[in-house]
């Protein structure tokens, strides 16, 4: 077992590349506080839905005739929803009416979210994906029932609202309450395929899926997908949890560091700690 110097200390001098966008700042402190040379590359910004009326149209829905359930895909969405329901001068009776619905959540960031307005998870997802969503819905009796929906980004989620068209509900909402946007200089992300593709660079660090779809994106315009494929085989790649881990396998990455069971910033680093640690040997 390695000591607990030999692990702290693992990430001095690595050079790591952050795609993160909204905590960006946050996970380059935890990385420089153990001595990382950090590369800065946001990839993306979140923006309210440029479509508030239809955000507004659910909330007023939402609060005039709260449903049996809400499945919160995303803490950042919750969010989204009480900050326009403020906007409205509603909060109050916005978060009320949460209150009231049982609220299925599909993994521990929209919990955190719902703490910070006195609220809780009343039924976590079988785990943070559509599929465990899918796996604790079967396990209830929705029949008939009223289900709202907090989407993310642009993304239908054809899975899961295909799902719930199949489970005789007497009605089903969705809302998108914001969208992921280009936030990046082009020249500094072909750059940095560079520096990965010359192995300049030890590791690359994704916490959402728009980062990655964002990177290849630009490396396809730009025509260096074949620098980028080489650059990712040469990088070692983290992911924050099984979504991310799963669009990075999807694009034929080699995940090498995910926290086990808390998916978040701090249990991210030290499994790259871990696993540089035992690099080390």
């Amino acid at each position: 077992m390695k000591s607990k110097s030999a692990i702290s200390s693992s990430l001095e001098s690595r050079v790591v590349a952050l795609p993160e966008s909204r905590q960006l700042e946050i996970l380059a402190d935890l990385f420089e506080r153990r001595r990382a040379k950090v590369i800065r590359v946001p990839l993306v910004s979140i923006l309210d839905a440029p479509d508030q009326s239809s955000v507004v149209a659910w909330l007023e829905r939402f609060m005039a005739d709260p449903p049996d359930r809400l499945v919160i895909l995303t803490g950042e969405g919750i969010r989204r929803l009480i900050t326009a329901a403020n906007r409205l001068g509603r909060q109050a009776e916005f978060v009320n009416a949460l209150a009231s619905v049982s609220k299925i959540c599909r993994g521990p960031k929209p919990g955190r979210a719902l703490k910070e307005f006195a609220l809780k998870t009343d039924i976590l997802a079988a785990e943070p994906t559509t599929e465990g969503v899918i796996k604790t819905l079967k396990t209830l009796d929705l029949a008939n029932s009223r289900v709202s929906v907090q989407l993310y980004g642009e993304d239908p989620n054809l899975l899961l609202m295909d799902y719930l068209s199949q489970c005789g509900l007497e009605s089903c909402d969705s809302v998108a309450p914001y969208i992921y946007a280009s936030n990046c200089d082009t020249g500094k992300i072909h750059e940095v395929i560079q520096q990965m593709n010359s192995g300049a660079i030890d590791l690359i660090v994704f916490t959402s899926k728009s980062q990655i779809d964002r990177l290849f994106s630009v490396a396809k315009k730009a025509n260096l997908q074949s620098e980028l494929e080489k650059g990712l085989r040469k990088t070692k790649i983290a992911a924050i949890g099984p979504i991310v881990r799963d669009e990075l396998l999807n694009h034929g990455c080699e995940v090498h560091i995910m926290p086990i069971t808390s998916y978040f910033m701090k249990p991210l680093v030290r499994a790259a700690e871990v696993m540089y640690a035992s690099e080390l040997g």
